[in-house]
């Protein structure tokens, strides 16, 4: 049964490593026969959520008019949600986690959904993005229904394209195979 794939990637580099692995994911996962969109983060206009709550009175709808909305439509009709960030200081980027706190808005309506996680950094241990994958895990555990289904640790990896060198780039596509 085809599935409807979203992928957020976090990273502000296109063509950075962790974006390079949503590619394979993406290619993978399109020629297992699902529909899949990738959505590049840092391309796309989201302002920081203001904790004012207008969304809770507004039926969801956000005081900030920015690109957030339309993301938000497609993470609540995604079946599955690929989050994916170069690790910044043991931790996801700004500018996933912009997005990811601006699904308060909606975020009940979020539900039922299968997670993969993809993860970079430069450092060799894959120990160094347990704090990101937590992160991540932090999120889904807010979600009704989410199951994780993968991660891959693109470790070793800081020069662009760097990452076609590792395993997890191989890893990727077969992951977004077996969706």
């Amino acid at each position: 049964m085809s599935k409807k794939v979203l992928i957020l990637s976090g990273s502000p580099r296109k063509g950075g490593n962790s974006d390079l692995l949503c590619d394979e994911f993406l290619r993978g996962a399109v020629e297992a026969g699902n529909e899949v969109e990738k959505i590049r983060v840092a391309e796309k206009k989201i302002g920081y959520c203001s904790a004012c709550y207008y969304c809770q009175q507004s039926g969801g709808v956000c005081a900030k008019k920015d690109d957030m909305a339309e993301v938000l439509q497609k993470i609540i009709d995604a079946d599955v949600i690929v989050l994916s960030s170069p690790v910044y200081f043991y931790s996801i980027d700004a500018q996933l986690k912009t997005v990811i706190d601006r699904t308060v808005a909606r975020w009940t309506e979020v539900k039922d959904k299968e997670f993969y996680y993809i993860v970079t950094c430069a450092d060799d241990e894959r120990e160094s993005q347990e704090r990101t994958i937590e992160c991540f895990r932090g999120y889904a555990d807010c979600v009704e229904g989410a199951v994780e289904k993968g991660v891959v640790y693109g470790i070793g990896v800081y020069q662009p394209g760097e990452i076609k060198n590792s395993p997890a780039f191989a890893q990727a596509y077969e992951m977004g195979k077996s969706v």
